[in-house]
């Protein structure tokens, strides 16, 4: 049988694998970016909370993802706590690349002009009124090509979830591989459909350019 045939045969495998990474790959950066917010305006907060916050993302920064994932799906019912494959997977994505999503507009936030803020001190905004309306529109048009290559990254770090089982893409491409031994074919169109996902995450991002443009926060 030819072999694109076989994988025109098995395509809902390949199908349910691409819709479990989007899913996993949405959910997990809208969570990785809430993080990453409230932890860049904790840094903005007491010592204390500045402190703890940045110990957390030096230690994601030192620590691989996989191993995080292992840790969260083999390491944790040692102590009693079990969770899916899935909702493991997810957890670590989200705090994995939140920390790096924090790091990335604490880098923006040390350059961004003191006048915004000052300005809206002196009409009376609240710390977090400050932040919410002021500060972080600013941290992420400014920082929209760092948070593009993050949220790549983001993608890219899926792919590892198929250690700890997760059914997403590239284990599809596991499992027809290795029923029907056309690895070549399979990862084909395993990248493919990745490529198709990172275009439409570049669309993304050059509306986001334009509409800060728009707005006056840059130029395109």
């Amino acid at each position: 049988m030819n072999e694109w045939q076989i994988l025109w045969d098995v395509r809902d495998t390949f199908t349910s694998g691409f819709m479990n990474t989007l899913l996993l790959f949405g959910i997990s950066v809208c969570g990785a970016f809430v993080a990453g917010c409230v932890m860049v305006y904790m840094l903005e907060q007491g010592a204390l909370a500045a402190r703890l916050v940045r110990y957390f993302i030096n230690a994601m920064r030192m620590l691989p993802f996989l191993i995080l994932a292992y840790l969260l799906y083999y390491g944790l019912p040692s102590l009693g706590l079990r969770m899916s494959a899935w909702t493991a997977g997810l957890i670590a994505l989200v705090i994995y690349h939140g920390a790096y999503f924090a790091e990335i507009l604490r880098g923006t936030r040390l350059v961004l002009p003191e006048g915004y803020v000052e300005a809206a001190k002196a009409h009376g905004f609240t710390s977090f009124r400050l932040f919410r309306r002021i500060v972080l529109p600013q941290l992420v048009i400014r920082a929209r090509p760092l948070l593009g290559n993050q949220l790549i990254i983001a993608l890219k770090d899926t792919a590892f979830l198929t250690i700890i089982t997760v059914q997403e893409l590239t284990a599809a491409a596991n499992s027809a591989s290795a029923t029907y031994f056309i690895p070549m074919e399979a990862f084909v169109v395993v990248i493919a459909l990745y490529w198709l996902i990172s275009i439409g995450l570049e669309l993304s991002l050059r509306w986001a350019a334009r509409f800060g443009a728009r707005r006056g926060f840059e130029h395109v």
